[in-house]
């Protein structure tokens, strides 16, 4: 049996708890705090250490999801979360361009951390004042050979679109090293 670690990381409020919940076949291990003040006027509780869901993809594989904290006060824990990573998925929030920044920054630190295969998703494209992907693509200053996904977290088929993409590179990646 081999198992897979995925972080799913993002700015404040992009979807990762709801994109672990969305797929995980046990209950999301989470650690949800209500918020007060300002962040209250976007949802009512943040996670503040992780969040952990489980995937088996088959007899062979099974995918640990592990969901890192938004805000930045609890950015210590995204190296924690980091460690033993074989991919990593950076959820933006297609409604928030004011986040777009920060979703860059969070997906260079975690370049840093390792360098690892990755994939960007563009959440809450069924929104209708969501950015397209390619406005999305610019803003983000992306490279065109990295793969930018459109997403809807409470989708399962989007969600699952979105790990198989990471999934490939992951396999591809350990294909290429072990060749």
């Amino acid at each position: 049996m081999q198992t897979v670690k995925i972080v799913v990381t993002g700015p404040f409020s992009s979807g990762k708890t709801e994109f672990i919940r969305c797929v995980s076949e046990i209950d999301v291990v989470s650690t949800e705090r209500k918020i007060t003040a300002e962040a209250e006027k976007i949802k009512d509780s943040t996670t503040v250490a992780m969040d952990f869901g489980r995937i088996t993809v088959d007899d062979d594989l099974v995918l640990y999801l592990f969901g890192t904290p938004g805000q930045k006060r609890f950015d210590f824990m995204w190296e924690i979360l980091s460690e033993g990573m074989l991919g990593f998925i950076v959820m933006v929030d297609s409604t928030r361009p004011e986040t777009f920044r920060e979703a860059r920054s969070i997906l260079e630190t975690f370049r840093a951390y390792a360098p690892t295969p990755y994939v960007v998703a563009a959440n809450k494209q069924d929104c209708k004042d969501a950015w397209e992907v390619d406005d999305m693509r610019v803003a983000l200053r992306l490279d065109s050979k990295v793969k930018f996904l459109p997403c809807v977290a409470t989708d399962k088929e989007s969600v699952k679109k979105v790990l198989l993409e990471l999934l490939y590179s992951i396999l591809a990646e350990m294909d290429a090293g072990g060749a």
